[in-house]
């Protein structure tokens, strides 16, 4: 399902520690986010890390893939 995975995602987003996209995920995950900032925070992220070799790469874009979906 989606929308577990997506859970997981944020989950392992907030793990991260890194405040540009823990802070949104954490809200998103508290029913508190607003998705909008969240594709802006999860986009800002792959821009400037997306391709580091870390195991959030692949994720910022599935993330993307689910919320645009």
């Amino acid at each position: 399902m989606k929308v577990e995975e997506l859970k997981m995602i944020m989950e392992k987003f907030v793990a991260s520690g890194w405040d540009l996209i823990a802070n949104p995920a954490q809200a998103w995950l508290d029913g508190k986010g607003n998705t909008e900032a969240l594709i802006t925070a999860i986009k800002q992220a792959d821009k400037e890390c997306g391709s580091c070799g870390c195991d959030l790469d692949p994720l910022y874009k599935k993330a993307l893939e689910i919320l645009n979906a």
